[in-house]
């Protein structure tokens, strides 16, 4: 067949196939007196496999090696597909980076921060939490246990990330930047562990476990029944919601301690601490973490409404 023939077979240009023809990739099998190239079944079957392998974005100089049998056309193709994955991986970053920055007005810096932030590796990830949580830690004499724990609940962004896990760190990201939500956190550290201040609320596991539910079994019910905080019956359940937190830190409930934990409270009524760890379960792929509850909400109010 002539050029013109196996270019519509092939639905490539003519140029494209003389080309290709000039390259030897499709080599013509034999030329007329007149100088016209012809070409065979086995050349037509050649240009469909150049054709499709370029389609999938391999090069010619790789299309040759596989053609000439110098490459492994399995290996060619996974080796392809795995490039394929990397600039999927890096486009799907890059739309994250832009719907985040649509919803809002940026400057020119934040632009940039923002791009910087979702190119970020493993390590740099590792170094922006290590960084947040010196800035909250430093100079507090903060349990060890504790300090190691949050030092190992780290974001661990997959190698193929959602969108909603993209989204999140992106968002997570630039909490732990905010200056303000770092005050935030070491003023609840320095409140927790200050050497200066005595214990408000139990740090360890086990009494921290036992005042939380019972704040859930007293005060559950009270604010899901609509009972004023300011109420009488609301100060009997705050009177013995305070004194099992006493208890557990070695305190007396009296109008200072009672202060002292609406401060706290107050820290812990904040929604951004729960939102950073509600980020984190999205990225780490965790059950979703819930939000501030309205019960404890429920709690401050009442004990707000009851200081001594």
């Amino acid at each position: 067949m002539h050029i013109g023939e196996l270019a519509r077979r092939s639905g490539l240009s003519v140029k494209t196939v003389r080309y290709y023809s000039d390259l030897g990739l499709v080599p013509e099998v034999a030329r007329t007196h007149s100088g016209h190239r012809r070409y065979d079944a086995q050349a037509a079957a050649r240009l469909d496999l150049v054709r499709t392998l370029r389609e999938l974005g391999l090069d010619l100089a790789t299309i040759r090696q596989v053609l000439d049998r110098q490459a492994d056309l399995t290996q060619v193709v996974a080796r392809h597909a795995e490039a394929v994955d990397a600039q999927i991986r890096l486009l799907r970053v890059r739309r994250a980076v832009l719907r985040a920055l649509a919803r809002r007005q940026p400057t020119p810096q934040e632009v940039d921060r923002m791009n910087q932030i979702a190119q970020a590796t493993a390590d740099d990830r590792r170094r922006i939490i290590d960084e947040f949580l010196d800035s909250i830690f430093t100079g507090i004499p903060v349990d060890p246990e504790f300090e190691g724990m949050l030092r190992r609940t780290r974001p661990e962004l997959p190698d193929d990330p959602t969108d909603a896990q993209l989204d999140a760190w992106l968002e997570l990201s630039e909490l732990v930047r905010d200056p303000d939500f770092r005050g935030l956190l070491r003023r609840m550290s320095e409140k927790s562990f200050g050497e200066t201040s005595q214990p408000v609320v139990p740090v360890e596991a086990e009494p921290a476990r036992a005042v939380a539910e019972l704040v859930d079994e007293l005060a559950g019910p009270a604010q899901a029944g609509g009972i004023d905080p300011a109420s009488a019956e609301a100060g009997q359940i705050i009177d013995r919601v305070v004194a099992a937190y006493a208890e557990a830190v070695g305190r007396t409930d009296d109008p200072a301690y009672r202060r002292q934990l609406l401060d706290t409270w107050e820290l812990g009524a904040d929604p951004r601490p729960a939102h950073y760890w509600q980020l984190m379960a999205v990225v780490n792929g965790w059950p979703p973490y819930p939000a501030v509850s309205p019960v404890w909400a429920w709690v401050y109010q009442a004990l707000a409404a009851h200081p001594g």
